[in-house]
């Protein structure tokens, strides 16, 4: 499943707690595509807190607790790690990530907390969902078979990369728009794991975000940059990224085209991937400004004269994920809907 659309799954699981309809849910995918950061977003969103409990770090006594006697009878103390009312408030997110790299003994002692939202005399408070992530088997991660009765207490979806999903975040958390233009160039990059090679490092959308770090620190190294985007997204795509941040020196002026001053559209299709990255990035960081509907409005225009259509749809497109319904606002916007009008916009 899109990770859009999963963030609308786990965001109701979330609400759903409040009207004792929550299912426990499993993600399941390789490494690199965003599961933690899924759970993460869904906590920051709704403003409550994560709990993440790696259980592939612990021992069966660490979530049921340690007994002790009390009048002669044995009783449990509750571990601090489990949400708690009076310590994490009334609402939340328990994570169990990494769960099936577990070992059995303490998958185990997981199932009741699972199932039953209790482990002995413990109850999860009934604001909590309860999420959990782990990697496929042949993913090339350490991981064991989920057994069967742990398998049935979760309701369960795999992870799908997804480049517009992708681009759409990258957009909203700053990512640099060079490699989001050469990801739209190259979009069979935006993930490319094979287990069967043993790689080392690879394209996901966890290492693309390492590389926009690493163009962040290295730009002005240029004997250090292609060594350290091959350090964060193999050498093949290092390569590939490192020649199309060298090619960026031939794009047109990006201030003459976000004025209306002439500016020509490039003959290289990489190039063009290039200028239309850059200028939805341009458009994000105009919006809410009081020259906003002028950008908007040049860049609609610069769109309509890309050779191929599909190329200022997929600008507009970008820019309208990334700032909303003010692209529709601008005069330009129908003039140039019209000349697009028999190539499909929005999904």
């Amino acid at each position: 499943m899109r990770p859009t659309q999963l963030m609308i799954v786990l965001d109701r699981e979330f609400a759903s707690t409040r009207h004792g309809h929550h299912t426990p849910v499993m993600l399941w995918g390789p490494p690199g595509v965003g599961k933690s950061q899924m759970v993460a977003q869904i906590g920051a969103s709704n403003e409550v807190p994560v709990i993440d409990i790696r259980l592939s770090q612990m021992e069966p006594s660490d979530l049921r607790g340690i007994p002790f006697r009390v009048d002669g009878r044995v009783e449990w103390a509750i571990p601090s790690l489990l949400p708690d009312n009076a310590r994490h408030g009334p609402a939340g997110i328990l994570f169990l990530d990494e769960i099936n790299a577990a070992p059995p003994a303490v998958s185990a002692a997981a199932y009741q907390l699972i199932l039953d939202r209790k482990l002995g005399d413990y109850q999860v408070p009934d604001g909590w969902a309860i999420f959990a992530a782990g990697n496929r088997q042949g993913d090339r991660g350490v991981t064991y078979s989920m057994p069967a009765p742990l398998a049935n207490r979760f309701s369960h979806f795999e992870v799908e990369t997804h480049l517009d999903d992708w681009v759409m975040w990258a957009y909203r958390n700053g990512i640099d728009e060079r490699i989001i233009g050469f990801l739209r160039f190259r979009p069979e990059l935006l993930f490319d794991f094979d287990p069967a090679h043993n790689p080392v490092a690879f394209p996901s959308p966890r290492s693309w975000e390492f590389a926009h770090r690493g163009l962040q620190k290295f730009a002005d190294t240029p004997r250090l940059l292609q060594g350290t985007l091959q350090a964060c997204v193999g050498p093949a795509a290092g390569i590939e990224l490192h020649a199309f941040v060298n090619s960026l020196d031939q794009m047109p002026d990006l201030d003459a085209i976000v004025t209306g001053a002439a500016a020509a559209v490039p003959e290289e299709i990489d190039l063009q991937y290039a200028v239309a990255a850059a200028l939805v990035g341009r458009a994000i960081r105009a919006h809410d400004t009081d020259g906003a509907a002028q950008v908007i409005g040049h860049i609609l225009d610069y769109a309509g004269r890309f050779p191929q259509r599909e190329m200022g749809v997929m600008l507009v497109s970008d820019m309208h994920r990334a700032i909303g319904a003010a692209v529709f606002d601008v005069p330009q916007f129908a003039q140039w809907a019209q000349a697009v009008s028999d190539v499909m916009l929005f999904e």
